[in-house]
């Protein structure tokens, strides 16, 4: 075993923050061994996960799903129905429930503050597959995509869209890697700053022709989930921000990245999503090997 599976062992999986530089690289490296078949080993054997979901995705669940039974465990699904957190129960409460029958918890929720109550009220590790505030699960496959297809972590990464939970966990990966990172976002939409303050370095605008030269150029709805009853307000704040062929000719080495699901003809063209720069679809299946990595340290 080591050095790497020993230090994570056993930890919360809350934000990026929570690593430091070797171990966010411990973790795409053993992403990238799972996904060339060169490590089959099975950590989570005879233990048990459970998934706890407050808001539906179709690639977190399968992928977590998938990647823990490959890690040789086994996983419940748990919906808003089953765990009302906050209205049946108390988050301490629940935890300290579900830590009596599982050996880690994978945690999709709406707040960021209740996936801390999570974390702090059990003894087992948990781990966040997004709240409000973050999407790190999400970044992982990302980092992964970003060094498959550009061969680095170092090239400069330009985010169009709302300054939401991608970018807090973007930020934590820039400011633990250096890479360079820039966020063009309608006036109002911009991170929040507690997240500029934690990666000062990151530039923060309003102009889309800021992806020129970029090495990677990312998006994401305009909406997210929870946000609906704001979606008119956002398409008209958001129009000019969609990242089509004119857009992406002003970086024309770059790749092109979404975390999905994406609104065809809102944030992004369908010439853009299906054309050769496009690697929305392995960044996509990314989600597995990095999550089983993930859990594999963790174990």
């Amino acid at each position: 075993m080591s050095k790497s599976l020993i230090t994570l062992r056993g930890r919360d999986f809350v934000s990026l923050s929570d690593l430091d530089l070797d171990q966010l690289l411990a973790i795409l490296d053993l992403a990238d061994l799972i996904k060339a078949g060169k490590w089959n080993e099975k950590p989570l054997a005879g233990r048990q996960v459970a998934m706890v979901f407050q808001k539906p995705s179709m690639r977190t669940r399968v992928s977590f799903e998938v990647g823990i039974q490959r890690l040789g465990g086994t996983s419940v699904a748990l919906s808003e129905q089953d765990v009302q957190i906050g209205v049946r129960e108390s988050v301490a409460d629940a935890a300290r429930v579900l830590e009596r029958y599982v050996d880690l918890i994978v945690a999709r929720l709406r707040l960021h503050r209740d996936l801390l109550d999570l974390a702090a009220s059990t003894r087992i590790s948990v781990v966040n597959a997004l709240t409000d505030l973050e999407h790190p699960c999400q970044v992982l496959a990302d980092l992964m995509t970003i060094r498959e297809h550009c061969g680095s972590l170092e090239v400069p990464v330009v985010f169009i869209g709302d300054g939401n939970n991608m970018v807090t966990s973007l930020a934590h990966a820039h400011r633990l890697l250096g890479f360079p990172l820039t966020v063009v976002t309608p006036p109002g939409f911009e991170p929040l700053d507690l997240v500029r303050a934690q990666a000062p370095e990151m530039v923060v605008g309003n102009d889309p022709s800021a992806v020129t030269g970029a090495g990677v150029v990312y998006t994401d709805v305009w909406t997210s989930m929870g946000f609906e009853i704001e979606a008119g307000r956002r398409r008209a704040a958001f129009s000019g921000y969609q990242v089509d062929a004119a857009l992406l000719r002003l970086a024309p080495a770059a790749i092109f990245l979404h975390c999905l699901p994406a609104h065809r003809g809102e944030e992004v063209s369908d010439e853009v999503m299906d054309g050769p720069a496009s690697a929305v679809f392995d960044q996509a299946e990314n989600r597995l090997y990095a999550q089983m990595a993930l859990l594999a340290l963790l174990a």
